[in-house]
């Protein structure tokens, strides 16, 4: 776990020298300064299959549909579109500045998550800070009836996941953010070994790291792409990495993205820990953010 983490921090140092490795001679040449952050880094707060840096003003609740079909396997589901698909509604609210908190139930195992969200630092369009810096966590609970789970105790339901997401408006048109996360399950898969001690077959913690961008092309149309690389290595079942990528439409009040990619799980954890899909072998599916937002 030690070796995992070391890794993990010193990729964070490197892509925050890269994203850091602007003209910052330029910004101490201004004669004054302008602390407000940068307008539009990300249009919404997630950003494919991962949420973005961005936190909404205070006031701002918000309804989340995600949705992602099934694998494109051939004609007989119609390319995946009417193979089983996985499902999140989501709700959002911005109590006070820089705090977002929020709710949601996903198909997949009836989970239900429970989620917060602060901006740490925000990018300044004249001086002060040159990154955006926000936390992400969220606790997940497994509900299907206990038949037709494996778990023996309640607690054995419950699953969680921290990240720190490091970001720069890099341009007018280019955004790119970094971000490291471990994920946390009270239970894993295990087996009894040759000394008949249990043993798992999977670690209960999970370290990985995602690169994922927006390109402006438009007014109202971005092009976005996402790369997860698992860093943890388990004994069996590793999960794959992931590759999403695809278009976003926005307007004041939503914003609608459109991709194609290999995770199928939508709350975080499940996909970091256990993605089977390989993106080589063309096990892609297509999915759906639809973002709605409100001032209240």
């Amino acid at each position: 776990m030690k070796k995992h983490l070391k890794i993990f921090f010193r990729a964070l140092v490197v892509v925050n020298i890269l994203l850091l490795g602007t003209t910052l001679y330029g910004q101490e040449e201004e004669s004054s300064k302008d602390l407000r952050p940068v307008r539009n880094m990300f249009e919404s707060s997630w950003l494919l299959d991962n949420q973005s840096v961005l936190v909404p003003v205070k006031g701002t609740f918000g309804f989340d549909i995600l949705h992602r079909f099934g694998v494109i396997d051939g004609y007989d589901n119609f390319f995946g579109l009417y193979a089983p698909s996985n499902i999140r509604l989501g709700f959002s609210y911005v109590p006070v500045d820089k705090l977002m908190v929020g709710f949601g139930l996903t198909k997949f195992n009836l989970t239900w998550d429970m989620n917060v969200k602060y901006a740490i630092l925000e990018q300044a369009r004249i001086g002060g800070s040159p990154i955006s810096l926000t936390y992400y966590g969220n606790m997940a609970i497994d509900t299907r009836d206990k038949e037709k789970t494996p778990y023996l105790n309640d607690s054995d339901r419950f699953s969680y996941f921290h990240q720190l997401i490091l970001a720069r408006k890099v341009t007018d048109k280019f955004s790119l953010q970094v971000a490291g996360s471990l994920s946390h399950f009270n239970t894993v898969e295990a087996y009894i070994n040759s000394d008949k001690e249990i043993e798992g077959i999977m670690k209960n913690d999970h370290v990985a790291v995602s690169v994922a961008g927006r390109y402006k092309v438009g007014p109202w149309l971005n092009i976005i792409g996402n790369y997860d690389q698992p860093i943890t290595e388990h004994k069996r079942n590793n999960p794959n990495p992931n590759i999403s990528f695809g278009i976003e439409m926005t307007s004041s009040s939503h914003q609608f993205q459109i991709f194609a990619g290999n995770y199928y799980n939508i709350i975080p954890q499940q996909n970091n820990v256990f993605n089977k899909n390989n993106f080589g072998d063309s096990e892609i599916l297509i999915g759906f953010n639809i973002i709605r937002w409100w001032n209240l």
